[in-house]
C-alpha cells in the first residue's frame, strides 16, 4: 500500500475538520462548568456518539481486533455485547443518582456520600491508572501506524508516531475542553463506525479471493494453528466459516487465561460497570446532559451501537489471522531477540539456539526453521540493514546482547496457546528445563521468575489489514486511516480531559486553593492536559515489552482492576445501603488496592496461584463487600443517608428510552445464544 494525493488530502481534511469544528463550538467556554462539562448542555445524539468515540479506540481497534486475531477469537465481543446491558442499567438505576447531586466528577459522589477521604483516595488511585491509560492507548495507535509504515517500506518510530498523536489531542482539549471533545467525537464516532465497515467488506473479499495458504486455530484449548487452501470457487463466508467457526464461541474454556467463561458469570460484570457507570472519562459525557430523559436516551443510543460494534472490528480481527499469521509472527521475531537470547545464556547446553555474527541475506533467507538464530550486529544502523523475515532469525545489537543477564530461577513461558504449534521444538525442550529450574528453586527456597516470547505480533492484525486490502488511489485509505487517528484521539482527548478534571477539581480546588476563581481553575486544567499529555507520549513506548503483556487490550483491562472492583462495591454498596459509615467507603477501596495487588504479585513471582485477572476482581469485588457489610453491623449510622437534590436539571426519567433499553438488553440475549455451544450446533 502507498499513500496517494487524494488519499493524504482526504486524511488532512479529515484531521483539520475535526480540530477546526471542535474549536469553533467550545469558542465560549468561560467557567470551570463550561470547560469541563460543556455547560451541561448536551443533547442525547451528541452524548451517544460522544459515549462510543471516547471509548473506541486503540482498546477496541487494535487490543481487540489483536484478541481476535488470537485463540480468543469472537469471544472478546463480551466486553461489547455486557456492555450494551450494563449502560442501560447504568443509565436509570445511577445516573438519576449522579444528576441530582449535581457533581463534577466521580470521586466528588464518593464525599456526597461517604466522606474526603473516600474521596480522595478514589481520585489519586485514578488519576495514577489513568496515566497507564493515557499511554496504553497512545502506543497501540502509534504501534499501528508503525507496522502500516513498515508495510510501505518507511521505518516511522513508535515514540514518534506517540507524539504525533499527543499533540494532537492535547490541541483541541486543551483550548475546548469537553464540548470540543464531544463536538470532534460526533465527526469522529460516525467516521469510526463506517471506516470499520469498509475494512470488514474489503478483508471478506480478500478472503475470497486469495489461493494462498489461510492459518486457522484448530482448538482453542491448546491454541494449535493449522493451513488451509480453498478452491477458487469457494465464497468468503464459506471460507470464513470453515476457518474460524471453532473462534465464534462466545464461551471458552474455564481455565482461559483471557477471557475464561466463569468470567462472564461476575468478573466482567465488574470492568463493564466501573468501566461506563463510574469511569470518569466516560461518565464525563451523562454528567454534562442537558437533562436525565437527554443522558437516558443518549445512553441507549450508544448501548445499539455497542452491539454493531463486534462485527466491525472483532470480525475483521479474525480474518485478519487467516491472511497474515505469517507476517504477525515475522513481526514477533525483535520481542524474541532477547528473551531467547537469554534463554541460551541459561541453558548452555540448548540445541535449538545458536550465534552468528552480522550474517549475510543468504544465510538469513537460508536458515532452517526450527532452529534459532541470534544474528548479532554492530550496531542499529548495520541490523537495519538486514531485515529478517524470518520468525527464527532473531536481530540483536551487540550492546544489547551485552547488556542482557539471567537468573539461574529463570523460566522461560508464553501467555500465547499457539506457540507451541508455532516452535514445537522449542516447547519440548523448555518443557524440560522448566521443570528443572522449578525444582532447584525450590531446594533452594528462592522464587522463580520469569520471561516471556510470543509467536504473534496479534496486536497489528488491523495494520496488517490497513495496509494490505484497501482498494487504492480512491481515497478510501486515507478516510480510514483518518478515521483511526480520530478513534484514538478521541479516547486520548477523552482521557486527558477526565484527568485534568478530576486533579483540577477533587486535588487542586478541595486541597490546594478552594477559594480559586473560575479564571485559575480552567487555566489549570489546560495546563494538566499538557502535562497528561506528555506523559502519555513519553510512557507509550515502554509498553510494547514483551514482558509486560502481548496484547495491549490486556493491558488495559488488567490495570484497571487495581481499582474498579473497589470503587464499584463501594458506590453500589454505599446506594443500596444507606447506614454504611463513611469508614466503610474508605476501608472499601483500600481492602480492593491491597488484595488486588497482593493476589497479582503472589502469581507473578510464584508464591501463590495465579489467578486470571477478571476472576481476580470477582474476589476482590466478593471481599471488599464483606468487609464493608461488617463494617456497617459494628458502627451503622443512626439515620439512613438522603441523597439531597443540588441540581437544577430536569429529573424526568424517559419512558421511550426505557423501552429501547429493554429492546436492546434482548437482543443481546439472542446474540449470545447463537454464538453459543448449543446455538453454533444448530
Amino acid at each position: 500500500m502507498q499513500l496517494n494525493l487524494l488519499d493524504i488530502t482526504v486524511f488532512v481534511g479529515f484531521i483539520a475538520a475535526v480540530i477546526t469544528i471542535g474549536l469553533w463550538k467550545s469558542r465560549h467556554e468561560k467557567t470551570s462548568e463550561d470547560y469541563f462539562l460543556a455547560g451541561r448542555g448536551l443533547k442525547w445524539w451528541l452524548i451517544g456518539f460522544s459515549l462510543i468515540a471516547a471509548n473506541i479506540s486503540s482498546e477496541q481497534l487494535v487490543g481487540m481486533s489483536g484478541n481476535a486475531a488470537s485463540h480468543v477469537g469472537l469471544a472478546i465481543a463480551s466486553y461489547e455485547w455486557m456492555a450494551a446491558v450494563t449502560l442501560v442499567v447504568v443509565g436509570f438505576f445511577f445516573l438519576p443518582y449522579f444528576l441530582r447531586a449535581g457533581i463534577f466528577t466521580m470521586p466528588e459522589f464518593l464525599e456526597y456520600r461517604y466522606n474526603g477521604t473516600a474521596r480522595t483516595i478514589m481520585a489519586v488511585a485514578t488519576i495514577f491508572i489513568y496515566m497507564l491509560l493515557l499511554g496504553s492507548v497512545t502506543y497501540s495507535g502509534a504501534l499501528t501506524v508503525n507496522t502500516m509504515a513498515g508495510k510501505m517500506g518507511y521505518d516511522v518510530p513508535i515514540a514518534t508516531a506517540a507524539l504525533v498523536i499527543g499533540l494532537i489531542a492535547m490541541i483541541y482539549v486543551t483550548a475546548g475542553g469537553l464540548k470540543a471533545c464531544a463536538w470532534a467525537d460526533l465527526i469522529q464516532g460516525s467516521a469510526l463506525i463506517i471506516g470499520s465497515a469498509i475494512v470488514m467488506i474489503y478483508a471478506f473479499k480478500k478472503l475470497g479471493s486469495t489461493t494462498d495458504e489461510l492459518a486457522f486455530v484448530e482448538n482453542v484449548k491448546t491454541g494449535a494453528v493449522g493451513l488451509k487452501t480453498f478452491a477458487q470457487d469457494t465464497g468468503s463466508i464459506d471460507r470464513f466459516w470453515q476457518l474460524n467457526k471453532v473462534r465464534m464461541n462466545m464461551f471458552l474454556p474455564k481455565d482461559d487465561k483471557v477471557l475464561p467463561c466463569t468470567a462472564l458469570l461476575l468478573g466482567l460484570w465488574i470492568p463493564n460497570f466501573y468501566y461506563w457507570g463510574l469511569n470518569q472519562y466516560i461518565t464525563q459525557r451523562t454528567l454534562a446532559s442537558e437533562s436525565l430523559a437527554e443522558g437516558q436516551k443518549g445512553i441507549v443510543f450508544s448501548a445499539f451501537m455497542k452491539l454493531l460494534i463486534p462485527f466491525v472490528v472483532v470480525i475483521p480481527g479474525i480474518i485478519a489471522f487467516n491472511l497474515y499469521a505469517k507476517d504477525m509472527q515475522d513481526q514477533s521475531v525483535t520481542d524474541n531477540a532477547p528473551v531467547i537470547a537469554k534463554y541460551m545464556m541459561a541453558n548452555r547446553d540448548t540445541q535449538l539456539v545458536e550465534i552468528a555474527q552480522a550474517p549475510n541475506e543468504d544465510a538469513i533467507a537460508n536458515w532452517p526453521l526450527g532452529r534459532f538464530m541470534i544474528a548479532v550486529f554492530p550496531d542499529d544502523a548495520a541490523l537495519k540493514a538486514i531485515k529478517s523475515k524470518n520468525p527464527f532469525v532473531l536481530p540483536l545489537t551487540q550492546n544489547k546482547l551485552d547488556g542482557l543477564e539471567v537468573s539461574q530461577y529463570t523460566v522461560f513461558e508464553s501467555d500465547d496457546k499457539s506457540w507451541k504449534s508455532a516452535f514445537p521444538g522449542l516447547a519440548a525442550e523448555l518443557e524440560i528445563y522448566n521443570a528443572s529450574v522449578t525444582d532447584a528453586a525450590a531446594q533452594a527456597n528462592v522464587s522463580v521468575t520469569s520471561e516471556k516470547f510470543i509467536a504473534y505480533k496479534y496486536d497489528t492484525a488491523l495494520g496488517q489489514l490497513l495496509s494490505s486490502v484497501l482498494p487504492q488511489k480512491t481515497g478510501l485509505v486515507g478516510f480510514v486511516l483518518a478515521a483511526l487517528l480520530g478513534a484514538i484521539v478521541s479516547s486520548l482527548a477523552a482521557m486527558l480531559n477526565a484527568a485534568s478534571t478530576i486533579f483540577t477539581m477533587d486535588i487542586f480546588k478541595k486541597y490546594i486553593s478552594p477559594q480559586a476563581g473560575q479564571k485559575a481553575v480552567v487555566m489549570l486544567g489546560r495546563i494538566c492536559v499538557v502535562v497528561f499529555s506528555f506523559i502519555a507520549v513519553l510512557l507509550a513506548p515502554q509498553l510494547g515489552n514483551p514482558k509486560i503483556s502481548n496484547s495491549i487490550f490486556t493491558i488495559i483491562q488488567e490495570s484497571q482492576g487495581l481499582i474498579s472492583p473497589g470503587i464499584l462495591a463501594v458506590f453500589v454498596f454505599g446506594l443500596v445501603c444507606r447506614i454504611a459509615p463513611p469508614i466503610a467507603g474508605v476501608v472499601g477501596l483500600l481492602t480492593n488496592i491491597v488484595s488486588y495487588g497482593g493476589m497479582y504479585l503472589m502469581g507473578r513471582y510464584k508464591i501463590g496461584p495465579d489467578i486470571q485477572f477478571l476472576n481476580r476482581m470477582a474476589i476482590c469485588f466478593g471481599l471488599c463487600i464483606v468487609v464493608m457489610t461488617i463494617i456497617t453491623l459494628l458502627k451503622p449510622l443512626a439515620e439512613p443517608i438522603e441523597f439531597k437534590q443540588h441540581s437544577t436539571l430536569d429529573l424526568r426519567s424517559s419512558s421511550g428510552a426505557k423501552i429501547a433499553g429493554i429492546f436492546v438488553v434482548v437482543i443481546t440475549l439472542v446474540l449470545y445464544f447463537l454464538f453459543s455451544p448449543i446455538g453454533l450446533a444448530k
